[in-house]
């Protein structure tokens, strides 16, 4: 709601004012509610005139204001709005339905029997579709007529309306839309001489009752109408929109200013608070600019409760019966107190409470602080004078010495850097000797969070009466399933039919499948179905269009699949018979290069390649016997699986690899074994012979001994 008089206020402002006149009405009568608005300029501000260059390709124009020579753009140069009030209940709509209700009795009256056209949802949607351009009509003529066909049990209905009728069946609705103007210029204290322009808004605005009851009570011959009733709505809703995105990015953010439409009150209640003008307070007044932020201090030292309410009980939202929005109770005041009581407080305690209010008019507590004050003793840096004097006298005792010469300046100098060494020395002795900081009285402010529990109106939702909200909601999502499939099997019904009966009627191959009684019956059939459809299928539910549609492939799925397989049986065949052809080749490459491989596995591919061309052999000779209207002796994809299984096998056989060489170890003869175990034993017994000798120690004994060990060792490995 809000962001609507936002609207309302920036097209209202699009407009002419004259320097002695400065208010401007905007009436907005559209479907559902009229709200009427009125804006002030600011005190001394100058007119506001639409900036449009003709030969740019900007169609929405520029608010601009000139004031002291400086042109003011979008929200500078826009005025204030003085009030807002409005009639929920009347609307555009509640004209039609006043026409809806005149025609639905004349339906009536014209069927007869007791038939009340009212109990027809799906009749009554279509009298108002009507209705609604029948309105139309009567905004630029005095008479118009309505027709609308089959609108209950295949009857038509046509009649005729003049202009001064609908005025006779909503002679109060013009009464009621004078109020909010009424109201208007009672609350905002101004008078209709004050009313420079008045700008209308919305579809309904374009009736011309309404527009000569206005000008009789505004006291004008004409009203202004220098917007689209209809776009204009729109494309301010499109603009605020885009200023609120974050994910159009718009050069400049537009000019707009919106306006809480409601007053709100706080109410302070706690021990030892008074109740008084300052524990209920007006927070936000009506029209204040939002969003906006503000405060409130309580000087109080106890935990508290706030409440937030409407300002006036005869002034709210629509649905809402009570003013009364929500409670906080705010805790952590009084522990505050207890500890801090006991410091030097300067001020009382008080409690700092912060709200604020969005830009779609809701108001909240954000944060509320104990603010505590208090005066203390605190130490601070002593400021030195001493070191600055001696650094002084040091620096002009040097500037006297440049008048003399060369030798008497280097003495002078010497002598002065020697005084100002003993000043200096002298000053840290001082400063030593003094404390360097020194105590002063200071303020300090403490702010302490408070706790923040809401448990007035606004308090959470019970779990029971959550429950039965995600139960309702479940209920409605499955409402939402069944109608989308609902909608799914009825175009699919629907579609099944039209292209059922296009193939039946554009391919000449339904001849060789089919014969004529068995297409004029299936053509029969969709007929009904389709007649159906649009008669008592217009209510039927998911299963009975599902029925329907199995009906009808029950009687067409058996001819298509024929049609189906009277191509792609041949394409089958004789992809079967070429990959025999080629089983053939490859048998002959795996005699050739794969010797390796299992006999009994080729043969065995082999005898299931002759038994596949020997199967379909028998099987196109059972088919051309076969008629074309009855069940084929096989199908496409009995072949296709047949093939793919012979494929399977060679496909393993293949995968075998080649086996590897086997090596063989060599191996020794016995003879030869046996005699290099007799010479083995021989050079053991000589070597023993030997060894028992002692004469053998001479070098020719030695070199024997070495010589016949040789042997010996190379045996052993």
């Amino acid at each position: 709601m809000p962001w609507k008089v936002a609207l309302i206020v920036l097209l209202s402002l699009a407009l002419l004012f004259s320097p002695s006149q400065s208010a401007v009405f905007s009436i907005d009568l559209g479907s559902e509610s009229v709200k009427v608005a009125v804006v002030n300029l600011k005190p001394g501000q100058s007119p506001i005139s639409i900036a449009i260059n003709e030969m740019s390709k900007r169609k929405s124009p520029a608010l601009v204001s000139f004031h002291d020579g400086h042109r003011l753009l979008g929200e500078e140069a826009a005025g204030l709005v003085k009030d807002v009030r409005w009639n929920p209940e009347l609307g555009g709509q509640h004209m039609e339905l006043r026409l809806v209700e005149y025609f639905a009795d004349q339906f009536n009256a014209q069927v007869g029997g007791g038939v009340d056209v009212r109990k027809f949802p799906k009749a009554m949607a279509k009298l108002k579709k009507q209705v609604k351009r029948t309105k139309e009509i009567l905004s630029a003529n005095t008479a118009a007529p309505i027709s609308v066909e089959s609108l209950h049990d295949d009857i038509d209905f046509r009649s005729t309306i003049t202009r001064e009728k609908f005025e006779e069946l909503c002679e109060d609705i013009w009464e009621k839309s004078i109020s909010p103007v009424k109201e208007l210029l009672e609350h905002s204290g101004l008078s209709l001489e004050q009313i420079y322009a008045v700008e209308l808004i919305g579809g309904a605005t374009r009736v011309p009752k309404l527009q000569a009851k206005l000008q009789e009570f505004l006291g004008r011959k004409e009203l202004d109408r220098h917007l689209d009733a209809d776009e204009a709505i729109v494309l301010g809703a499109a603009l605020h929109a885009a200023n609120l995105s974050d994910g159009i990015k718009l050069n400049r953010k537009l000019g707009m200013v919106d306006g809480s439409l409601y007053g709100f009150v706080v109410e302070l209640n706690g021990p030892d608070l008074v109740k008084d003008e300052s524990s209920r307070q007006l927070l936000v007044p009506r029209m204040k600019k939002v969003p906006s932020k503000m405060f409130r201090s309580v000087n109080h030292n106890k935990d508290f409760e706030v409440s937030l309410a409407y300002e006036s009980e005869h002034h709210l939202p629509p649905g809402v019966t009570s003013p009364e929005i929500a409670k906080y109770q705010i805790s952590g005041l009084t522990d505050a107190s207890e500890k801090y009581s006991s410091r030097n407080l300067s001020a009382p305690i008080k409690a700092s409470i912060h709200f604020s209010i969005s830009r779609s008019g809701i108001l909240s507590l954000d944060r509320a602080d104990a603010v505590i004050e208090i005066t203390e003793w605190v130490e601070v840096p002593r400021k030195n004078l001493t070191v600055e004097n001696s650094t002084i006298s040091s620096n002009v005792s040097a500037e006297s010495a440049t008048s003399n010469n060369s030798e008497e300046n280097n003495e002078s100098m010497q002598t002065d850097s020697g005084i100002s060494k003993t000043s200096n020395s002298s000053a840290e002795e001082e400063a030593t000797a003094e404390p360097a900081t020194e105590k002063k009285l200071k303020k300090r402010t403490f702010r302490v969070p408070l706790k923040i529990v809401e448990n007035g109106p606004a308090m959470s939702l019970s779990q029971d009466f959550i429950d039965e909200a995600k139960r309702k909601l479940q209920a409605l999502d499955l409402k939402d399933a069944e109608r989308k499939r609902t909608a799914e099997l009825k175009n699919n019904l629907e579609g099944y039919i039209y292209s059922t009966k296009e193939k039946i009627e554009t391919i000449e191959e339904f001849e060789k499948v089919s014969t004529s009684e068995e297409r004029q019956s299936f053509i029969e059939k969709l007929d009904q179905v389709q007649d159906w459809l649009y008669t008592d299928g217009e209510d039927a539910n998911a299963t009975e269009f599902q029925e329907r549609l199995d009906q009808l492939k029950a009687v067409g799925d058996p001819i298509f699949f024929r049609l189906k397989e009277l191509t792609a049986r041949p394409t089958a065949v004789e992809h079967a018979h070429k990959y025999i052809d080629e089983l053939k080749q490859i048998v002959q490459e795996w005699k050739a290069k794969k010797s390796w491989l299992p006999q009994e596995r080729v043969d065995e591919v082999i005898k299931n390649s002759e038994k596949l061309k020997n199967w379909l052999d028998e099987k196109e000779a059972e088919q051309k016997n076969t008629s074309g209207f009855s069940k084929p002796a096989f199908t496409s994809e009995e072949v296709y699986l047949k093939v793919l299984d012979l494929q399977n096998k060679v496909a393993s056989i293949n995968k075998i690899p080649k086996p590897k060489p086997k090596v063989q170890k060599p191996v020794k003869n016995e003879t030869e074994n046996s005699e290099q175990n007799t010479d083995n034993s021989d050079s053991t017994s000589t070597d023993s012979s030997s060894s028992s000798d002692p004469s053998a120690n001479n070098s020719e004994g030695t070199s024997e001994e070495t010589d016949t060990e040789q042997p010996e060792v190379h045996d052993e490995l």
